[in-house]
Parts: C-alpha cells; structure tokens; sequence
C-alpha cells in the first residue's frame, strides 16, 4: 500500500513555495516532451523520510563526520562487514517501511500516460518500484536484494533479516542516529558481539546487490542506459545535485545530443550552467502540479 499522509520534511532542506512562472516553465518543458527520460536522486525520497547525503544543513554530511562504507573496505575487511550488517539489521525494518511520495507516484503515472520513457534512479530505496514504476533502471541497485560474491546467489534482503535474528537471537542495539540507504549509527562495543550469515549455498561473502562507493556500475547497464537516452527527446533529473559520474554522465551525454535538460533541486547542482531549466523547488510538491 502507499502511503497518501504528509511528507517528511525532516531531511528536506529549507526553500519556498513553487513559483507560479516556474510551474509554468515546468509545464511546458514537459508538454513539448514526447519521450521523457527521468533520472531521480536522493532529494526525491527526503520527503519519504530518507535522509540523503549532501542536502545543506540535514544531509549525512552536514549533520555528521561519518561517511557510507567504501566498496574495497567491505570486501577485503570481515569486521567492516559485520559493522556494515549489524547497523543494517537495526536500521533496516525502519528503512524498508518507507512508502513512495507524491513525486514518485507522479512519475508513475507519468510512464502510464506514455509521457515518461524511461527513469533511471540512483536510490537504492525500492520507493519507485513500490509507486508501480516498471520502465526503470536502478543505476545503483536495490538493498532490497542481497547477493553471494562467490557463487552469485541471490535472496531478498527481507529473508537475511530473518538468518540475522536467528544467527542473534540475544543481541539487541539501540541505534543512536540515521544515516540513508539504512544505515544507522552503532558503537563498536555494540557492533562486537554480532554474527554475520554466510551464503547458504557455498559459504561465500553475502553483500546486499547495491553499487557501493569506489566501486563502479557495470558496462552492460551502463549501455542499457545510454540506449534509453538515445531513445528520448529530452531529460529531466529530479532531487539530484549530480555530483556522482555514475548518473552526470548521462547528463554530459544529453548535453551532446543537444537534448533540452530540466533540473529540479533544492541547491545547485553540476548541471546548471547548461541545463535549459533549473527549479529549486521540492519535487513532492512541484511535479503533482504538472499535467
């Protein structure tokens, strides 16, 4: 079910109603678009209650000097794994309840009018797939799904939580702050006790099937991706600042083909010195007025 209820504006950074002209700028640059491709970022799940990572003033790194786990540390390291995992089980029935905003639901009906061609998110949060969004790729993955780095098996992140609880069946924690995609902030002493699952089948590496920092999406999606923008007439990036290649280079790639580019994004962004529209308004309460 999806939630209709306010939004969360607790990571959403401070900024003002929609401007009148802006929604209408909006408007057209949408109605004169026949094959939209959509690419969202964090800033599009703040209002769902996902905090972000480099919003002014309640992203992860304004708020904190704690950084999300890096792609090296979590394969060569068993204790940055357990670190990683323990802080995961605590954080994760909170993370995995978030329901989809306005936004989402907009862009999902969006790609039921035809209007939407193909969105590429960066978020690993299954909030566009819970709104009903199928014409999508997950640039970064999904924590929804956990994966063996040795033989390549695979089961819901939902079915390891119930192998942690009974890997850990005394081991409780209490989480003394949120960070995004789930984590949650733990002592080491908390972190010490707790076991890990390895993969049922061959005993290997389980890692949850998203593409950690310092490491790099694959070719093959890569390419899917630039096919997709090859397809459409225009671009639109909804709650991104773009600083991640992974996604901007999708954007230097509209750029190329000369494509008409919407920004829309509380603070600036590494596209708005060639973006065709830069809106700074919250995507939960701009997009529901676009038709």
């Amino acid at each position: 079910s999806v939630s209709r209820t306010s939004p969360n504006l607790t990571f959403v950074p401070d900024c003002l109603p929609p401007d009148p002209m802006e929604v209408e700028e909006l408007q057209c640059f949408v109605s004169n678009s026949k094959r939209l491709f959509v690419m969202t970022g964090a800033g599009i799940s703040t209002e769902s209650g996902i905090p972000d990572y480099r919003s002014e003033g309640v992203g992860l790194y304004a708020r904190t000097d704690r950084r999300p786990v890096q792609h090296a540390e979590f394969i060569r390291s068993a204790s940055a794994r357990q670190r990683y995992w323990a802080r995961n089980f605590v954080g994760w029935p909170q993370f995995s309840s978030h329901q989809p905003n306005k936004a989402h639901l907009v862009l999902r009906d969006w790609e039921t009018l035809g209007k939407l061609h193909w969105l590429v998110t960066q978020n690993v949060d299954a909030l566009h797939t819970k709104a009903g969004s199928q014409r999508m790729t997950e640039l970064h993955g999904c924590t929804h799904r956990v994966f063996c780095l040795a033989c390549g098996d695979r089961i819901l992140r939902s079915e390891l939580q119930e192998h942690f609880e009974a890997l850990n069946p005394t081991w409780k924690a209490e989480a003394f702050g949120v960070a995004p995609d789930g984590d949650v902030f733990l002592t080491d002493e908390q972190v010490r006790n707790f076991q890990v699952p390895a993969c049922r089948k061959c005993g290997g590496i389980l890692k949850p099937d998203v593409t950690f920092f310092g490491d790099t999406v694959s070719q093959e999606k890569v390419s899917f991706v630039h096919q997709r923008l090859a397809e459409s007439d225009s671009m639109l990036v909804a709650g991104s600042s773009m600083q991640v290649y992974s996604g901007y280079r999708f954007a230097l790639a509209a750029r190329e083909k000369k494509l008409p580019i919407a920004v829309l994004n509380i603070g600036p962004t590494r596209l708005d010195h060639f973006a065709s529209l830069k809106l700074n308004s919250r995507c939960g309460e701009l997009l529901p007025l676009i038709v």
